[in-house]
């Protein structure tokens, strides 16, 4: 569907992607992760149009739209401020694209109900003007006028993140619903780990214009490719040198296990490791309870689901249960590159 090759783009003489190459599938949820300034938004900009690369090829369906004017791609965009026109109603935000597009005023009116209904936007809020609408609201208006043009694609630029916590996780469920619905292929760049595990068919991790790994939530968070993947994210735990030792891990790697991998206190299975370790301190938030335990040359984290019977406190002796599978490990000499 989407395919881009060798890509390189430049603003003078500093390089922000290097070689990048991606292939979205159609109807693909798609997502570009990585920190400030690690090339997921120039990414993005390049296959809407907003730059051009200085090497290499954008192309959609195998046609090669790498100069293609922005209006020509058939490219749905949601921007991070939405760049929605405050002063004008919901309904004429909705549709401009139609308007520029010079389609009959019936046609504009059915398409803009349409998709209104789609995204849940009552009649009474399309009279209104933009700016009397919530966050959420307007997050809703900004999809609804990148949907309703019935693009190819339609790509997100951190659309959630204006918006307080508990909005995110309810537009971010919405969102996922309705782009199934619509079946539409998206781009979505987050800088934010579980935004794109919980939305994502496949991931992009970015760092410092290369991508470091692309695959599903699952391979990128329990198959992480690099030291800097499995660091970004989640959480996790840095194994000590003598920690290794023990699950049987070359200490001269850097080795690393997640929090929800190791346990406290169960019944090990035939291939486990049992370490004795002492509780520094416990973080309760209610479904589950993070450990900080001290575990001979080194203090770990872990996460224990809360069964509401057993939970330990700071200075007690525990049996930290480990299994040498659940090891990640990266050589000093591949993460020095």
């Amino acid at each position: 569907m989407i395919e881009l090759k060798n890509i390189v783009v430049k603003f003078d003489n500093f390089t922000a992607l290097h070689n990048i190459n991606v292939h979205v599938k159609e109807g693909e949820f798609f997502t570009f992760l990585g920190p400030s300034g690690c090339g997921k938004t120039t990414t993005l900009r390049t296959i809407t149009g907003f730059i051009d690369p200085a090497e290499g090829t954008v192309s959609v369906k195998g046609r090669d739209i790498t100069h293609v004017a922005i209006e020509d791609r058939n490219i749905g965009i949601v921007f991070q401020s939405y760049a929605l026109f405050p002063t004008m109603t919901v309904y004429d935000n909705i549709a401009f694209g139609l308007k520029v597009k010079k389609l009959k005023k019936a046609e504009i009116d059915r398409k803009v109900r349409e998709i209104a209904k789609k995204v849940d936007l009552s009649d009474e809020q399309l009279a209104k003007a933009v700016s009397q609408l919530s966050g959420g609201q307007q997050q809703r208006v900004a999809i609804a006028r990148a949907l309703v043009t019935g693009p190819a694609i339609i790509c997100m630029d951190e659309p959630l993140s204006n918006l307080d916590a508990k909005l995110r996780v309810q537009l971010r469920n919405e969102l996922k619903r309705m782009q199934k619905e619509f079946g539409i292929t998206t781009i979505y760049v987050t800088h934010d780990q579980e935004e794109a595990l919980t939305l994502s068919d496949r991931i992009a991790v970015f760092n410092k214009g290369y991508i470091e790994q692309i695959g599903t939530p699952n391979e990128v968070y329990n198959h992480s490719k690099t030291e800097f993947v499995c660091n970004f994210i989640g959480d996790i735990n840095r194994l000590s040198p003598e920690v290794s030792r023990a699950l049987g891990a070359d200490p001269a790697m850097h080795n690393y296990i997640r929090l929800e991998r190791i346990h406290v206190n169960v019944e090990p299975k035939q291939s486990d490791v049992v370490l004795p370790g002492t509780v520094e301190s416990m973080e309760y938030y209610g479904l589950y309870i993070k450990y900080t335990i001290h575990l001979g040359s080194q203090t770990i984290k872990v996460i224990e689901k809360n069964d509401g019977v057993n939970i330990y406190e700071p200075g007690q002796q525990v049996k930290v249960v480990l299994n040498p599978r659940d090891v990640m490990a990266y050589s000093a000499e591949e993460v020095a590159k």
